[in-house]
């Protein structure tokens, strides 16, 4: 066993190599809207596909200025704070430099270029960007074209995460999605004619109905894609949402967890075989520059800015979110005042249940200036059943740890 190094108690927090500010600083923006809520969807979304197109244009309009309104205000406000309290954990009386920007949904393309661009210069007129920051935008293939990705390389985006959730047309129907199993592929190649850099596409694996052959294709389709960076997620059914609703009645059948996992090793063994690095529980790139450096901040227990309906924001250890509603997030903003709907300050113990449960789904780990204060017996009870190991003083989970992660840091944290 390779013991983790002895440090001061806080300098986890105080001191990271990797983790918390040194992991960079990210701004997420939410856009709410979808044409059509999907019934597996549990995001802060408005569908707007019973709205006429005049209708729709006025509302994007009016929210694109919510949203760059409340970003000024949450930066001015921010300001204002960190000199007020120079004396706390915070690092620096300014907000730092912003390494990555996420726009996020919803479907963010139903903005359309001109409006979209517009979301995205507004990080650049509030906040330094660092120079080579990686820029994403979330896309519904039903949006694509190659004037929308112009825009948005014009705009500074480098990334693009398109949804294309499975390529069998009949899960793509029952996870009620209205494109084509083609049209994410046409998407990924518009991308890259109009010049954007890097390509992700979003899977979704165990849909009822879905079988091991219709998985495997939807796997070797992604290779032929010439997409660089892939998200597959196990499908999660909340009982808010129309399947969790559908699954109560028994008018859906629930999600089996032994063919999720099933789906999931030849999800490794497929993209593995094609050149793709597992690098965190649910994420492959093309090698490590592939990697989604934004999402690798949360991972990282990093600082983030959250801008729009139901967005959430962290900074040094203070959380604080937005309304999920998007007409009271409209009316907070058009009437000056915040719509933030609450905050909490976590306690160093929360801190690092959070280190752990975020850091350990990276297949690095954590590295060892980073992890909190664990009792040797409690490291050496979570190796002795296999669910972390150390390497080079790195802390990381092991592949049965990534399915035990919560019963991992409970161990670890008792």
């Amino acid at each position: 066993m390779s013991p983790l190094p002895a440090r001061a108690p806080r300098a986890w927090l105080t001191e990271p190599v990797e983790s918390g500010p040194s992991a960079g600083f990210g701004v997420y923006l939410h856009v709410p809207f979808c044409h059509h809520r999907c019934g597996y969807c549990d995001f802060a979304t408005a569908a707007v596909g019973d709205r006429g197109a005049d209708d729709q244009q006025a509302l994007f309009v009016r929210y694109v200025t919510a949203l760059t309104t409340d970003l000024g205000h949450q930066v001015a406000a921010g300001r204002r704070a960190h000199a007020a309290a120079a004396d706390r954990d915070a690092l620096d009386p300014r907000w730092p430099e912003v390494t990555s920007v996420f726009v996020g949904g919803g479907t963010p393309t139903l903005l359309g270029g001109p409006l979209l661009a517009d979301v995205v210069r507004a990080v650049g007129r509030e906040l330094d960007v660092a120079p080579g920051a990686e820029v994403t935008v979330e896309c519904n293939p039903e949006t694509a074209s190659v004037e929308l990705f112009a825009a948005l390389v014009d705009a500074g985006v480098t990334r693009v995460s398109m949804g294309a959730q499975s390529f069998a047309p009949h899960v793509l129907a029952t996870l009620e999605r209205g494109h084509t199993p083609q049209r994410p592929v046409e998407a990924i190649a518009q991308a890259r004619e109009a010049g954007i850099a890097e390509l992700n596409l979003d899977l979704i694996y165990g849909t009822p109905g879905e079988t091991a052959a219709d998985w495997r294709r939807t796997l070797e389709t992604v290779l032929a894609a010439g997409t660089d960076h892939v998200s597959a997620y196990a499908l999660t059914i909340h009982d808010n949402t129309a399947f969790g609703r559908a699954v109560a009645a028994g008018r859906l059948p629930t999600v089996d967890e032994d063919v999720q996992r099933d789906r999931f090793e030849v999800a490794r063994e497929v993209l593995g075989a094609g050149g793709f690095e597992h690098y965190e529980v649910s994420n492959w790139s093309l090698g490590p520059a592939r990697r989604s450096r934004h999402n690798l901040l949360y991972w990282r227990h990093g600082d983030y800015l959250g801008v729009g309906v139901g967005a959430h924001a962290h900074l040094t250890g203070r959380r604080w979110w937005t309304t999920r509603s998007t007409d009271r997030y409209l009316a907070a903003v058009e009437d000056g005042a915040s719509p933030i709907a609450g905050s909490e300050e976590l306690t160093d113990t929360e801190r690092a249940e959070e280190r752990l449960l975020l850091g350990l789904r990276l297949r690095d780990g954590l590295h060892p200036n980073d992890v909190p204060r664990i009792e040797p017996l409690a490291l050496a009870d979570a190796m002795a059943v296999g669910l972390v190991e150390t390497a080079c003083g790195r802390l990381r989970c092991t592949e049965t740890g990534w399915f035990l992660l919560d019963d991992a840091v409970t161990r670890l944290l008792p």
